[in-house]
């Protein structure tokens, strides 16, 4: 489970930036084609913050939805999965967005 060393880094980064300021809510961005599956991360996020500044701490989990662009036809669409087809039958898709992982606020008590 790679979510315990992602949601692992989450808490050094904020520790890192923060020290020792009690922390109330943490918002992470997670892109669908990430590789991150949220509840895995919600779980580990409570493991890994019990005993420090984040203890207690909430954590919202923003969800991105997969973006691709079809290089024959240039129609963009949504997708949520790497291995996609554009309507137009072409499989020569390019990866817009959805591999997001990052922290994008921080809310200290």
């Amino acid at each position: 489970m790679h979510e315990l060393a992602i949601t692992e880094s989450i808490v050094a980064a904020v520790k890192e930036k923060l020290g020792g300021a009690p922390v109330r809510r943490v918002c992470v961005e997670v892109g669908r084609l990430s590789g991150v599956v949220p509840d895995a991360l919600r779980f580990c996020f409570e493991v890994a913050t019990a005993g420090t500044s984040l203890d207690g701490a909430e954590l919202d989990i923003v969800g991105q939805p997969g973006r691709a662009r079809c290089r024959d036809c240039a129609a963009e669409f949504d997708t949520d999965n790497f291995l996609t087809l554009c309507d137009c039958g072409s499989a020569d898709v390019e990866v817009l967005g959805g591999r997001e992982l990052r922290i994008r606020e921080v809310e200290v008590v």
